[in-house]
């Protein structure tokens, strides 16, 4: 009997601590959170952020704080936060590259980017095919027909090696059999002044940096990297109606430090959603011609896997290597 009963207590003292177990998401937020956006600010993804953020506050109950740390195609911010503590008060807003592609074109990162806890899909911008004023090509056809015709004569500006826009460049290239040169430059406006002055003849680019362009008649939008035509553009075309099937897009994701609580991330999750859905934010983000993101930590996890296989096949396949 007294051998029994001490197996009894021994059993109950060992599941005690077990049980006793607090929940980390049952008091979280207690104090502000900061999302580390990893792009200067203006952009899509900060001004997203941003929106997202002031509405999040509301859900949380606590200040969110929204810092910029740019640099190196997204690494520093990327860093900073894959070195801080899990407790979900430290998070990242992220572009597609650091997440997505820098693996592919550094030797070296001082991140995983398969570590990071995906939280949340915030916004995605779609990307189109731009030409300069007086581009003599009125369609994608004889766009690619005059490429053809003139190998390596045409260029494009991009946003900077390895980022979208450089990228849909690359796949576009590798999907129609066109060689036109790559362009860099430090960010989308010194590359958007030179499109307007007619110094670069095309560039990929998010809507919502070109929609106001070719409105104004600055530039002129050839086609979206689209599956389906966009609202906003119903005459302009997608490349896969032409049968180039290029569709990319300008993402924001939000993520946490490796090993944050699950519980954290599903409560960040719901809060994030919740704030999608605003009817308000929603008309907000169609004015910055942006698509509303949303989903599960899960779906958020497979949609950047997915993203990651196929940046690096277009970088193989481009040739482009390692810094």
């Amino acid at each position: 009997m007294m051998r029994a009963l001490s197996g009894l207590v021994g059993v109950a003292l060992v599941a005690l601590p077990a049980a006793a177990q607090p929940d980390p998401a049952a008091n979280y937020p207690s104090k502000p959170v900061r999302i580390i956006v990893n792009v200067a600010p203006g952009g899509g993804v900060d001004t997203a952020t941003r929106l997202v953020a002031a509405r999040l506050e509301q859900r949380l109950g606590q200040p969110i704080v929204v810092e910029n740390r740019s640099g190196a195609g997204g690494n520093i911010g990327a860093e900073y936060v894959f070195g801080m503590e899990p407790d979900g008060y430290t998070l990242m807003a992220s572009s597609p590259s650091p997440l997505a592609i820098n693996q592919w074109l550094y030797k070296k990162l001082s991140y995983d980017p398969a570590g990071f806890e995906p939280i949340a899909m915030m916004s995605r911008i779609p990307n189109v095919l731009m030409v300069k004023p007086g581009f003599p090509a009125k369609t994608v056809q004889e766009f690619i027909a005059q490429v053809k015709a003139n190998p390596g004569k045409f260029n494009f500006a991009s946003q900077g090696t390895g980022t979208a826009s450089h990228l849909s460049g690359e796949l576009f290239m590798k999907l129609s059999g066109t060689k036109i040169v790559h362009v860099p430059y430090k960010g989308t406006g010194p590359a958007l002044n030179d499109i307007i002055a007619g110094h670069v003849d095309l560039t990929f680019i998010q809507l919502s940096n070109a929609y106001a362009l070719h409105n104004a008649g600055k530039a002129r939008i050839l086609a979206a990297a689209t599956d389906k035509r966009l609202d906003v553009l119903p005459d302009i075309p997608t490349l896969t109606e032409v049968g180039i099937p290029v569709a990319t897009d300008t993402w924001n994701a939000i993520s946490a430090p490796p090993k944050t609580p699950a519980a954290i991330v599903a409560k960040l999750n719901t809060a994030i959603n919740e704030v999608l859905r605003d009817p308000d934010v929603r008309a907000r983000f169609r004015e910055l011609n942006t698509l509303v993101g949303g989903g599960t930590a899960e779906e958020t996890a497979r949609f950047v896997r997915e993203e990651r296989r196929l940046w690096g096949e277009v970088v193989q396949s481009a040739g482009l290597k390692p810094e």
